[in-house]
């Protein structure tokens, strides 16, 4: 399911237990891949949305902008009367183009909520996972600080014991000699 590339061999030699390093780092939206839009991605909600999108850019304003200019600057010289003024055809041509922007752009943002939704969950998952993770790595560090502890502990009664061994043989050793040096 998630790709991941191998590591460097040498600098695995280097780093003992590193094997694979994942490299998908949206492993946990997978998941939500099956999802399906409320209005499907069939082509044209994929359009309708390209253009709900395409509705709010710099270059759609200035277009309409300049076109709008054009419209009313050659109805009112009278260069052409084809929609004089109050420019009525002008009116239903924005009325037409918000009939069908507000279905679009709501269509849009059904869309982007649902994804946004799926992402959230799918972060949710993410940070609940690196959570466990979290506590899993403290509570591996108490084990083993623990474990460190009792080995010292260990440590430490090895070492009084070396020592009283030692004792013992200096006092086993010294009384071997005395034994030996009054013998002969």
């Amino acid at each position: 399911m998630a790709e991941t590339i191998k590591s460097n061999p040498e600098h695995r030699e280097e780093q003992p237990g590193i094997t694979e390093a994942p490299t998908n780092y949206f492993r946990f939206h997978l998941q939500h891949l099956h999802l399906g839009s409320v209005f499907g991605d069939d082509w044209f909600a994929l359009k309708a949305e390209g253009f709900a999108r395409f509705f709010g850019t710099p270059v759609f304003l200035v277009g309409q902008t300049i076109i709008v200019a054009i419209w009313i600057f050659l109805n009112a010289s009278g260069y052409t009367r084809f929609d004089i003024y109050p420019f009525i055809l002008l009116n239903l041509a924005f009325s037409l183009q918000a009939a069908y922007a507000a279905p679009l752009i709501l269509l849009a943002q059904t869309r982007q909520a649902d994804r946004d939704k799926a992402h959230a969950d799918a972060d949710a998952q993410h940070r609940e996972a690196l959570a466990m993770a979290s506590e899993q790595r403290e509570l591996l560090g108490a084990r083993q600080s623990e474990q460190i502890l009792l080995l010292l502990q260990q440590n430490t009664r090895l070492t009084e014991l070396v020592r009283e061994l030692a004792e013992r043989i200096d006092t086993l050793t010294t009384a071997v000699h005395s034994k030996v040096v009054q013998g002969g």
